[in-house]
Order: structure tokens, then C-alpha cells, then sequence
């Protein structure tokens, strides 16, 4: 799995590269654009294929640190690099006329793309998983089971993408949310909802987790220190996130307030 991943990984990297950086396009593209898109490859890299990925079998704690760099900063990362475009351009003429094309006219998947990007499904799809995931029982069976493993982190990282396009316009789709739903969006089922889950694992009094008994002691921990550990991961670094998210669409809202008024001002002038 790892070997298809990395080679997955690399080859979106450069198929990328090639649609933002050809000598086809009539504009440069923004190379700080190009710069997040690939760091957002590399946290996913990071998470997946790496020794986090191994660790995350011997602690809760790193296993939290790896479900946030997926869900809380390589998707987001990956979509402000405004990737639909480039990865379109990127893709051999062929492949575009033969796959794509088709694909981007089925009235089916347009639908299917539009039903999951509604905020009252794309919110229960990112959340709900969140909780189910966590689940003690499911939990430990994804740990121990390689598939349902691998199963457990697509899914974080397709609903994470769906959530995060309501609050990153992946150009040329738009998000149905203004600026000011964007902001509630982020904070009632991001922030609000990473607030109570890291606060529940964070403050239990018992372990939770029947996997990881014994396991933390090999690293000077004890299983309870290292649930606690992981829950405060989610709890504030996610908040962090999720915090800052709010904050740059509420200074994104102001921008478009003074545009919207200049152009009212020069119209009526």
C-alpha cells in the first residue's frame, strides 16, 4: 500500500506541476499556490507513509497527530493550492477528451457533487465519521485490521475535502456559504464539535482504548497520559485551525464589503 501511495502522491505532484507551470498558460500561476498544494502532498505523506504511521500503532496520542495533519491541515492546504484547474491541465489531452470530459458532463456525478457539498450533509458526513470513528470498539478493530486501517483514513480525507470546499472555493466550484455562514460553519462543526471530543478523551478518567494498554509504557507513558495527550492534540492544535479558518473569512468578508461599497460609490457617482 505504502509504494502505490508515495507513487500516487508523486505522480499528482507532477501532473500538477506541469498543468500550473506549462509553457501553455497565458498567465504565470502563483507559485505560493503551487507551494501550498505540495506541502499539503507532503502532510498527507507525512501521515500516511512515514514512521508516524507506525508509531500511531504504539500511541494514541501520535495517532491523533496523524487523523490532524489528514483532515486539518493537508486538505486545507491541498485546496488553497486551487488544485481543479491545474490537475486538469496537467492530464494528457487524451485522458482529458476520453475520461474527463465524460465524467464532468454526467449529470449523475454532478448531482452526487452537489448533494455532498449541501452544508447540512457535507457538516453530518465530516462530524458523525469524527464521533464513529472514535468509538472504542471501531476504533481498536481499525487499528488492528490494515484494510479497515486504510478504509478509516479515506474516509477522513474525502469527508475532510467536502468540508473544507464549503469554506475554500476549489475554483471553478463555488461554495453555496457566504462569507458570514462560513465563519458559523467553521466553529459550530469544526471547532465547536473537535472542542468536545478532544475534551472528552482528554479529560477521562479511565483508558479507552484496550488496543493501546501496555503499549504507552514503552515510551515512559501510561495509557491514561497518553489519551489525555492525544485528546489535548485534537483539542487545540484542531481549534487552532479551525480559529484561524474563522478569522480569514471574516477579514475575507470585510474585503468584500469595501469592494461591494467602492463599486456602489463609482456607479452612483
Amino acid at each position: 500500500m505504502a509504494p502505490l501511495l508515495v507513487a500516487a502522491i508523486v505522480l499528482t505532484a507532477a501532473v500538477y506541476a506541469r498543468g500550473a507551470h506549462g509553457h501553455h498558460l497565458a498567465r504565470p500561476w502563483p507559485a505560493w499556490r503551487t507551494a501550498l498544494f505540495l506541502f499539503g502532498l507532503g502532510a498527507i505523506l507525512a501521515a500516511l507513509v512515514s514512521p508516524l504511521d507506525e508509531l500511531a500503532h504504539e500511541l494514541f496520542s501520535v495517532h491523533m497527530a496523524q487523523h490532524m495533519l489528514l483532515t486539518v491541515v493537508g486538505v486545507p492546504l491541498l485546496l488553497l493550492g486551487q488544485p481543479v484547474r491545474p490537475l486538469l491541465r496537467g492530464l494528457p489531452r487524451a485522458l482529458r477528451r476520453g475520461v474527463v470530459r465524460p465524467l464532468a458532463r454526467s449529470g449523475a456525478l454532478r448531482g452526487l457533487l452537489q448533494f455532498v457539498r449541501r452544508p447540512l450533509v457535507a457538516a453530518p458526513l465530516y462530524v458523525l465519521g469524527l464521533y464513529a470513528w472514535h468509538v472504542p470498539t471501531i476504533y481498536d478493530a481499525a487499528v488492528a485490521d490494515q484494510a479497515l486501517h486504510d478504509l478509516e483514513h479515506a474516509y477522513f480525507l474525502v469527508s475532510a475535502l467536502v468540508f473544507w470546499s464549503l469554506v475554500i472555493d476549489p475554483e471553478p466550484f463555488r461554495s453555496p456559504l457566504p462569507y458570514p455562514l462560513r465563519i458559523v460553519f467553521l466553529l459550530l462543526s469544526g471547532a465547536a464539535q473537535n472542542t468536545i471530543l478532544g475534551g472528552l478523551l482528554a479529560f477521562s478518567s479511565r483508558a479507552l482504548y484496550p488496543h493501546y494498554l501496555g503499549r504507552p509504557e514503552a515510551f515512559g507513558l501510561d495509557g491514561l497520559t497518553d489519551q489525555r495527550l492525544g485528546g489535548a492534540a485534537m483539542w487545540v492544535a484542531g481549534d487552532l485551525i479551525f480559529l484561524a479558518a474563522a478569522s480569514l473569512c471574516f477579514f475575507l468578508f470585510l474585503a468584500q464589503e469595501e469592494r461591494e461599497q467602492l463599486a456602489r460609490e463609482a456607479a452612483e457617482g
